[in-house]
């Protein structure tokens, strides 16, 4: 267990340098593939899994517009990969072992997902808590919330109410019990 920890954590740590020479896209859909996560881009309808699949082309060509990390290794350390995003409008965190509150703050706190992210799925995330999605209040152009089977929400009405107040245009989906 402690291996595969370790092992995460060099597949999460970033390359600023590969960032600046293929661009945040393309290293970030780099990192996410290499994590286990998929990623969409603009204008495609086909989910992108395949490291050795990734499409070339011009710089800034292929721009992420999803990413769905189901059952991926994706943690805190590489959400610098994160910050040059500027197309993405929904996430979905499911079953994501690394995930925790401080990440949700960190999403929260980029700049470009705070203008571009629409829809956030969280699901099945056992290390997130009710101060992890207080957090979110942040993501003030979000419009549809999904939260579900996340048993680290212990004061549900209050979370609600706080994010209600913060986002009064979300839509929020609440499976938790």
């Amino acid at each position: 267990r402690r291996f595969w920890g370790w092992l995460n954590a060099v597949f999460n740590k970033v390359d600023y340098e590969r960032i600046q020479a293929v661009g945040p896209d393309r290293a970030a859909s780099e990192w996410l593939l290499r994590c286990g996560a998929l990623v969409r881009y603009q204008g495609y309808q086909k989910w992108q899994q395949d490291y050795n699949g990734l499409p070339t082309g011009p710089l800034g060509k292929y721009k992420i517009e999803a990413i769905n990390a189901t059952d991926s290794c994706i943690m805190y350390r590489g959400f610098d990969y994160l910050d040059g995003l500027e197309h993405v409008t929904e996430i979905k965190l499911q079953k994501c072992i690394y995930i925790q509150d401080e990440c949700l703050q960190r999403l929260s706190e980029t700049k470009n997902l705070q203008k571009s992210l629409l829809q956030l799925q969280i699901i099945s995330c056992g290390n997130v808590t009710d101060k992890g999605i207080i957090a979110l209040h942040k993501l003030t152009n979000l419009e549809y919330l999904y939260l579900s089977d996340l048993p680290g929400i212990r004061e549900k009405e209050t979370t609600v109410q706080v994010l209600r107040q913060a986002l009064p245009n979300l839509e929020l989906e609440l499976d938790l019990e």
